[in-house]
């Protein structure tokens, strides 16, 4: 059985992070959608709220588990018995990076491998921050994420500017 994990912080989850999941469910018996709990950055949303969402997200595939997780993602995939990491890659500025981690995860255990998958051209431009920023000045997000998530982004900025 190939498990693979697809690992993020999706916040909020875009339908560029959908086309990548919904493509690696595809090529793998289950994939597992790895919500990173960086402490390092400020989120909009808690770990459990993106879980939520993405649970929602992807009802419809059979194969996907969302599961939060924090420290090193080699660890996790270890943990969750995974022997493939899937990566997105908008553009040629992703790639550098990622290949940056993709060595070091192979260095530190060399039974991972990384697969690397390009965004839809559709998506290529899209990133979570985008979304955020578009919404904050209250643009319109719903061409970027689903309905429902636009909803919730809507809703938690409304939320923190009350605070």
């Amino acid at each position: 059985m190939l498990r693979a994990i697809y690992p993020g912080s999706f916040d909020p989850v875009t339908y560029g992070h959908l086309d990548i999941i919904r493509r690696a469910a595809a090529v793998s018996d289950e994939l597992i959608v790895g919500v990173l709990n960086n402490k390092a950055k400020i989120p909009l949303f808690s770990v459990e709220e993106r879980v939520k969402m993405l649970c929602k997200a992807t009802e419809d595939l059979g194969n996907v588990r969302i599961i939060p997780f924090e420290g090193l993602l080699i660890d996790f995939a270890k943990q969750m018995d995974a022997k493939v990491i899937v990566r997105g890659l908008r553009a040629i500025t992703d790639f550098e990076y990622e290949l940056q981690m993709a060595q070091t995860n192979r260095k530190l255990n060399e039974e991972v491998e990384t697969l690397f998958m390009t965004t839809s051209l559709e998506y290529s431009y899209l990133s979570s921050t985008t979304v955020k920023e578009v919404a904050s000045f209250g643009g319109d997000i719903s061409q970027f994420v689903p309905e429902f998530v636009a909803k919730e982004v809507t809703e938690k900025i409304k939320e923190k500017r009350r605070v």
